[in-house]
């Protein structure tokens, strides 16, 4: 049961593995672009692909959609970035069905765990199965594994990394339930816990008051999706929204005023509270994305003077 790219390598892995899938469970078709055409989920194509069984319920809870469920007799179900799943679904399976999370739990549960894991600075992430209950992200623990965060890498990258030992673990939990070789473990309690919760627009808003660090992995942890974003105001004086994507710790440019920019050649400075942020990356409403020299050589003389 899953719906985005996240949860198409699991799906793969398993049947790479052999495994009999008899079904896929994933989002009815959603209007997309500007001619609003149906557009099927990345699982659904690639299950369509494979000749698998495909099951698009509107609602979970819909009578028909747990007969159909049954009638299929899973022995385990898989759940990878989907919908909260009410017991008579995740109760079917006779050995169980787990989740496979974007976090070493019970750190980080919720919507975002992988760009608040970034925004939050972490070295290491992960990825853990856990077995489904009633409560989001609490059920008792299966396997985990840790991934190291560098430095600079983003959100999309963690993604990726993560995508891959996700559907590595998701193989090695399906065989030990399946074997029985393995005993669910309570998650740990009485630890303080980080959580990574739903992401806004306002959540994306960089605060340049901030540390040239913390600006630095705010940025990277909405990049590529959503985007950082921040006022942009012009030596002309026009003030436009600029969404960033790339940023490089600048650590031996002096530091000015917050949110003042130096542009130096052909490279965008940028004062925080304690040091200074290099833009890589940026994008000015109606243009495309773009690498700071090329952004620079297209402004001519109305450059970037100030972040707000």
């Amino acid at each position: 049961m899953g719906t985005p790219d996240f949860a198409v390598e699991p799906l793969k892995a398993i049947v790479n593995d052999g495994f009999n899938v008899v079904g896929v469970v994933t989002v009815p078709d959603k209007p997309a672009g500007r001619g609003l055409k149906l557009q099927e989920s990345p699982v659904k194509r690639y299950a369509i692909e494979q000749g698998i069984k495909v099951l698009q319920p509107e609602k979970l809870r819909d009578p028909a959609f747990t007969e159909e469920l049954k009638s299929l007799s899973p022995d385990i179900a898989v759940v990878v970035a989907f919908r909260m799943l009410p017991k008579e679904v995740w109760s079917l399976p006779t050995l169980g069905t787990f989740n496979l999370h974007a976090s070493l739990l019970p750190q980080y549960r919720g919507a975002a765990p992988i760009n608040w894991a970034v925004i939050n600075g972490e070295k290491v992430s992960g990825v853990t199965t856990f077995l489904i209950d009633e409560q989001i992200d609490t059920g008792n623990i299966l396997l985990s594994e840790k991934v190291d965060i560098d430095i600079n890498d983003t959100a999309g990258q963690l993604h990726d990394k993560l995508m891959v030992v996700g559907a590595s673990l998701t193989v090695k939990t399906i065989k030990a339930l399946a074997s029985k070789s393995i005993t669910p473990t309570p998650q740990p309690s009485g630890i303080e816990l980080k959580s990574a919760p739903k992401i806004f627009r306002e959540t994306c808003k960089i605060v340049w008051a901030n540390s040239a660090l913390s600006v630095h992995n705010h940025i990277r942890g909405l990049s590529p999706y959503p985007g950082a974003w921040s006022d942009l105001e012009l030596t002309d004086g026009t003030i436009v929204s600029a969404k960033i994507q790339l940023t490089a710790l600048a650590e031996s440019y002096k530091h000015n005023d917050i949110g003042s920019i130096t542009v130096d050649k052909d490279r965008l400075i940028v004062s925080c509270n304690d040091s200074c942020v290099e833009i890589l990356q940026l994008q000015l409403p109606g243009k495309k994305s773009m690498a700071t020299p090329d952004l620079l050589r297209g402004m001519q003389s109305n450059l970037p003077k100030r972040f707000l």
